[in-house]
Parts: C-alpha cells; sequence; structure tokens
C-alpha cells in the first residue's frame, strides 16, 4: 500500500542560524560562521520528537530514506524499517534532497516528510509539486510556507493519522502555499517572500501552520501608542529583550533607540546595551539581571515564539516565565487568527508547556487585551 510507505528528508544544518542570530544558514560562508558562534544540529533532535509520536504498531511503515543524517539515521533509531535510496556526502546540499525527492517518488511513497525550512519545502515541491501530500516538521528558521505542522510533537501526531489505517480516520487535503524569502535580504532587514507555488497538506486546522501573512492588519496609531504604554512601564535594573519585528521594535522608538529590526536587542535603564544578538550575547548581557521579554505576533500564524525568533533560546525564555513576557499586537492581527490563540514552538516541550495559558497583550494606549498562549 503506497500509504504505507513514505520518504523522510531532514537538513540536517536546518535551524542553526536561528540562536547563532544569522537568521538562515543560506549563502557563502552562512554556515561556517554558525558554527563558529557555537551553533549545533537541530533537525535531528526534532525529528526525533516528532517520530516518537507515532505508535510503534505503525512503526512497521516502510520508510524511504536519504544515508546517514538526512534521514536514516533517525529512522531507524525511532524503530521503522528503512530503507537507503541514495548515498549522500557529509555536507548535504539542495540537489541532494532534490534527488531524494524524486527517488522517493519513483520508488512508490505514500507522502514525504522532511525536517527542514522554506528552502527545503521549495526543493521538494520543486519536484512532487501536488502530485503528493507533503509535511514540514519545523526545524528551519524562516518558514513562511504553509506546509509546516505547528511543532514537531504535532507533525509526529500528523504522521500517524497518515499512516493510519483505521478506517474511521479519515484525512482531506488542501492545498497550502510554498513561499520563501532571500536569506541575504531578510538579513539586511529587508523580507521580500515570493510564492513558488502550492502544495497537497492534511486538512488539520489546529495541527497545521497557515502562511505567514505579509498584510497589515494593525493600526499603526495604536500600535505606537501601546508601544508608549509598554515604555512607560519600563523598570530600572531591568533587562528587556526585545523581538524582532516592527511592533516590538515600537518601544525602541518611543524610547529614541535604533535597533536591529529583524534582530534580538536588550534595553536596560533607557540605554540599549546589545543589538542584533545571537542567545549567547542574550545570556552574557542579561546575567545577574532580572528579565522581560517584548515580543510581537507574527501575522496569521500566531506564534509568538519559534518563528524567526530562536535566539530567545528556550533557557532564556524559562528564565523569564509566561509572567515575564509583554506581548503587543493591534487588535484587528490578533482578531484574525483563526484559532484565537498565540503559538510556542521552541523545541523544547516542557518550555512549551511552562508558557503555555493566558497572557495580557497591550494593544492600544493604556489598552489590554487577553490571549490564550498554547504550546504548538
Amino acid at each position: 500500500m503506497a500509504a504505507r510507505r513514505f520518504g523522510l528528508i531532514i537538513n540536517p544544518i536546518a535551524g542553526m542560524g536561528g540562536a547563532s542570530g544569522l537568521k538562515g544558514t543560506d549563502g557563502a560562508g552562512a554556515l561556517a560562521e554558525a558554527v563558529r558562534r557555537g551553533a549545533v544540529p537541530v533537525s535531528g533532535e526534532r525529528v526525533a520528537q516528532a517520530l516518537a509520536q507515532v505508535p510503534f504498531e505503525l512503526r512497521a511503515a516502510n520508510v524511504l530514506a536519504a544515508g546517514g543524517a538526512m534521514g536514516e539515521d533517525a529512522a531507524r533509531a525511532a524503530g521503522f524499517h528503512t530503507a537507503r535510496i541514495m548515498d549522500v556526502p557529509p555536507e548535504s546540499r539542495s540537489e541532494h534532497t532534490i534527488e531524494a525527492a524524486t527517488r522517493m517518488e519513483s520508488s512508490g511513497a505514500g507522502f514525504i516528510v522532511f525536517a527542514g525550512g522554506d528552502g527545503t519545502a521549495r526543493d521538494i515541491h520543486s519536484v512532487i509539486g501536488e502530485r503528493l501530500p507533503m509535511l514540514g516538521i519545523p526545524t528551519g528558521v524562516k518558514m513562511q510556507s504553509g506546509v509546516f505542522a505547528t511543532s514537531a510533537v504535532a507533525a509526529g501526531r500528523l504522521i500517524a493519522r497518515l499512516l493510519s489505517a483505521d478506517p474511521a480516520v479519515k484525512l482531506r487535503y488542501q492545498a497550502a502555499e510554498v513561499m520563501d524569502i532571500d536569506e541575504s535580504e531578510y538579513r539586511a532587514g529587508r523580507i521580500m517572500p515570493r510564492l513558488y507555488g502550492y502544495a497537497r497538506v492534511p486538512a488539520e486546522r489546529l495541527l497545521l501552520q497557515q502562511a505567514k501573512s505579509r498584510a497589515v492588519f494593525d493600526d499603526d496609531a495604536a500600535i505606537a501608542a501601546a508601544a508608549a504604554t509598554i515604555a512607560a512601564d519600563l523598570q530600572p535594573g531591568v533587562s528587556y529583550i526585545i523581538g524582532p519585528g516592527r511592533s516590538a521594535k515600537q518601544v525602541l522608538k518611543v524610547l529614541g533607540l535604533e535597533g536591529c529590526l529583524l534582530g534580538v536587542d536588550v534595553v536596560r535603564n533607557g540605554e540599549l546595551v546589545g543589538s542584533d544578538l545571537p542567545a549567547d550575547g542574550i545570556r552574557a548581557l542579561t546575567a545577574g539581571t532580572p528579565i522581560r521579554i517584548i515580543a510581537g505576533v507574527a501575522g496569521m500564524q500566531g506564534f509568538l515564539f519559534g518563528r524567526g525568533n530562536q535566539q530567545i533560546a528556550p533557557d532564556i525564555l524559562a528564565r523569564a516565565g509566561r509572567t515575564g513576557v509583554i506581548v503587543i499586537a493591534g487588535i484587528r492581527k490578533l482578531s484574525a487568527l483563526d484559532p484565537p490563540r498565540l503559538l510556542v514552538d521552541t523545541g523544547d516541550p516542557e518550555v512549551d508547556q511552562q508558557l503555555s495559558g493566558h497572557v495580557r497583550v497591550c494593544c492600544d494606549a493604556g489598552r489590554w487585551t487577553v490571549m490564550r498562549i498554547a504550546a504548538g
């Protein structure tokens, strides 16, 4: 049965540019710089989290995988029957992903699961189009596409549904956008998304993220007023970690400071003490001080942490706790979220659960609303 045979493709370096503050690993020298900054692979761990959600009786499925870290090792470690479809060098590249997807389709895979970011999604889509379903385990930095599960755990639950032989489990499919942005432009603070096509994905609204919206939901005046409300309440001696995005950076503007639009900055006692920081830089600059985190919300997706702000690592989030998170977002953006929730996907399920609950969101001058935070 084709549905009992699926392909698994892992981009081993996906996400290494996140905590290191590089906003991705595309481009010459990016991976080497990420390693120099202490970045370690994250894809393998997230794939293990996903595959651990699949019941043991379903692991008799045949997994078609490229050799080593590109899929075979993770599938075998999780107890799946695994067939190596190709060998790959120690440092796999885009062309290996494309070749693997080609071989998987010709070998009768019922669907393809991949771990990576938008670039990996693009490569696989260039081969299979809408002929085969695909599902992304989110491990990249920039994940604009609608082909990703909300977390590795959610991806595992979807894989189990795709493999289930239970006739009561009926999955519908829908078209989802495959999008990507130019990382060199992204690092320069310019977000230029491009639609590359549509893919078939499971129609599971609660487990699959929406494509990142570029629509302007927020009223500029309301966000500026909300930023002024937050800035007026900043406490001396506290290190404020200010996340990426237009809304959060309005707080810096109110303070008369200039940070990095798509990076993470730290403010203390009204001064910018660090800009565009990696996780280690945030830890160093905030050591010995109380911390608060000011964060915006990803339009349509609803992500608070885990998409484009991986520099705010799980241990930093755990240190702040949910009560140490200050959210800024406009009512129009919040009203467009379906379902109405904020998501966290830090890579650490325990931290995701710690952050889950209700949080106040500043949406205008002195105006706050309450939203629920849920683990992805």
